[in-house]
């Protein structure tokens, strides 16, 4: 499944008419033009940060949904409820209240108190390789407007739901992710707020969670929260987040702290040696002072 947000699908039908001269058989019957949305551009950040090699979680739960039995389900049309569609295909399925632990299930509809989130997931994924970190990487100035209009209507969804003080960790888990993204898109100083109360709501159900410190600290430190960011991180690393590193590294050159970030890098060299060619280079560019970020493109 690929869900595209960039662009609508623009149809446009052109009449060619001759003076009032009536076509020959040689004319070709008038067929709409379709402008085709273009594919999403490459990542720039690693889809796993827990681990490079590993997919996804968003295509690990496709993968998972497929293989699971389908009960088939008729359901009327919204727009036309005399007309009806058959859902036979499994979605991505979470609970909006009362769970404090991941609770993922696969059905062809959610039920009540629950929300399916398989575009918000495919969506959320598409920004994550271009807007984890601050800054966001868009090679196409379009492609990042579509971006910023879609995720500005996931957010409003999410929040609505997370909202609610019983809020599933499912849903505190992406509007918190959503909005640190839609920070570091420069969509409002208000998710600055809104992804700090999200993270503590989650460490309060999840202190020790991995995923959420590395988020929590990386959104701290690149918010400007350097010194505070530290023991978030080093939660991270200690829970297996292989990014965390990197981050950690990036805190301690924004620190002004170049032998912590070059320790940081040979730890990470240690624990990842198929990354050790990159984190070699790391090594060198900080040392030589041309590196001030991890992510920084060098020309």
């Amino acid at each position: 499944m690929n869900f595209k947000p960039l662009a609508l699908l623009v149809l446009s039908t052109s009449v060619l008419t001759a003076c009032g001269i009536a076509p020959t058989k040689k004319d070709k019957a008038t067929e709409p033009f379709v402008f085709k949305e273009p594919e999403p551009t490459a990542p720039f950040y690693a889809l796993n940060p827990t681990n490079y090699d590993a997919p996804p979680s968003f295509e690990v739960a496709l993968k998972d949904a497929s293989a699971q039995p389908v009960t088939k389900m008729v359901v009327s049309l919204q727009n036309d409820p005399s007309k009806s569609a058959t859902l036979d295909i499994n979605k991505l399925i979470v609970p909006t209240i009362d769970s404090k632990e991941r609770n993922m299930k696969y059905a062809v509809l959610a039920g009540e108190n629950e929300v399916d989130v398989t575009e918000i997931d495919d969506f959320l994924q598409l920004v994550e390789g271009k807007a984890r970190h601050y800054p966001p990487r868009f090679p196409d100035r379009q492609e990042r407007k579509g971006y910023e209009v879609k995720l500005k209507e996931i957010t409003q969804k999410l929040d609505a739901l997370a909202e609610k003080p019983n809020a599933s960790l499912d849903v505190l888990t992406r509007a918190f992710k959503a909005s640190v993204m839609a920070r570091n898109l420069d969509l409002g100083t208000s998710y600055t707020s809104k992804s700090l109360n999200y993270a503590q709501r989650i460490l309060a159900i999840k202190p020790n969670d991995p995923e959420t410190n590395f988020w929590f600290g990386f959104g701290l430190s690149e918010g400007g929260g350097q010194r505070e960011a530290i023991p978030y991180l080093d939660k991270a690393i200690k829970g297996g987040v292989q990014e965390a590193y990197l981050s950690a590294a990036n805190n301690y050159l924004w620190l002004e702290q170049k032998k912590n970030a070059i320790q940081t890098l040979k730890n990470y060299k240690i624990n990842y040696p198929d990354e050790a060619e990159v984190t070699d280079r790391l090594i060198k560019e900080v040392e030589s002072g041309k590196r001030w970020n991890v992510w920084q493109v060098l020309n």
